[in-house]
């Protein structure tokens, strides 16, 4: 993607030499300057010092900063039975934020639920993502700036061990499906009209379908990918409650990733499909969302191996906790 110019460029009102720039009032040498002693300064709340405050204005001043969601953090946890309410807690109320939101270049995040009944809803029975299907009650969806991936995971690798050595880990949880993945395409059900997708995780919508497809090759991935853009996407769209589909591959993790999270599967070969849905997934299923895989198998193109529903969290609160589990 192009970098933006105009106002908030490098030469802009928001540039190096703006008000806001390395110079101006927010610069290198102004009030919140690293070097500054003021209280914004390099000083923490805790006492720390030495945070090298004076490297954020070099950082902002190069590399892509557009709006495109290049990449993708999408991460399905199953939490261990009686360890549900402490799990969310702690995900709401550090987690989502020290260990995401607050990391750079990560622009956007929803969390989402699925509650017994639409953890029954899942196919195929016998699924190579989660085993059993049900499994991965929260699944949480991030956007990270196009262009930015590794300097992102440079990030998320150190602040994941600094949290874990601070005991900021709540460990009583299964990592289901956790993958970084590259965006490779959307496609709208309503052309120019609507949010776009780097507007997907701040728009309300009311639902969630997370699909995943596994190819033969990375040769068929490619087929399979036009095959999605072009003809199955377009039709399974129309006159739908889904707004949009974005599609992404999976990249592998780091090899200094935390070994709680397990290595990618299927980085060659799979798709992840994110369906944003303008309506509950429960009222439209039977007619919009039943048969996927045997679409995907006619084409001979892939193999469904997951079609999963999810409602919004509502964050701040513990709605949805007592709805995980079945009947004792």
């Amino acid at each position: 993607m192009p970098e933006e110019t105009g106002t908030r460029g490098e030469t802009g009102t928001r540039g190096e030499t703006g008000t806001d720039g390395r110079t101006g009032t927010d610069g290198g040498t102004g009030t919140r300057s690293g070097t500054g002693s003021g209280t914004r300064g390099r000083t923490g709340p805790g006492g720390e010092t030495g945070t090298r405050s004076e490297l954020y204005a070099e950082l902002a001043a190069v590399g892509p900063y557009g709006v495109h969601p290049g990449h993708a953090l999408i991460t399905m946890v199953e939490p261990h039975p009686g360890h549900e309410y402490a799990y969310n807690r702690w995900y709401e109320d550090d987690h989502y934020y020290a260990g995401a939101m607050a990391m750079p270049w990560m622009y956007a995040g929803r969390r989402w639920v699925a509650t017994r009944d639409l953890q029954l809803l899942r196919y195929p029975e016998k699924s190579a993502v989660a085993r059993p299907v049900t499994a991965g009650c929260y699944i949480s969806t991030y956007w990270i700036t196009d262009g930015r991936y590794d300097d992102h995971m440079k990030w998320t690798v150190a602040i994941n061990k600094r949290l874990n050595r601070d005991a900021r880990v709540h460990h009583a949880r299964t990592h289901v499906f956790t993958a970084f993945q590259d965006h490779a395409t959307t496609v709208y059900r309503d052309g120019a009209a609507g949010p776009r997708d780097f507007h997907a995780l701040d728009h309300p919508y009311a639902g969630l379908v997370v699909e995943v497809i596994d190819a033969e090759s990375v040769e068929q991935r490619a087929e399979l990918l036009e095959w999605l853009r072009t003809r199955h996407l377009p039709r399974r769209l129309s006159g739908s409650p889904a707004a949009m589909v974005t599609v992404f591959r999976p990249t592998p993790l780091p090899g200094d990733r935390m070994t709680y999270v397990k290595q990618v599967e299927g980085v060659d070969t799979r798709l992840t499909l994110l369906w944003f849905l303008q309506t509950d997934p429960r009222e439209c299923w039977e007619g919009h969302f039943t048969g996927l895989d045997e679409q995907v198998g006619e084409s001979g193109l892939g193999r469904v191996e997951l079609v999963a529903p999810f409602i919004p969290t509502i964050p701040g609160t513990d709605r949805y906790v007592t709805e995980l589990r079945g009947t004792p």
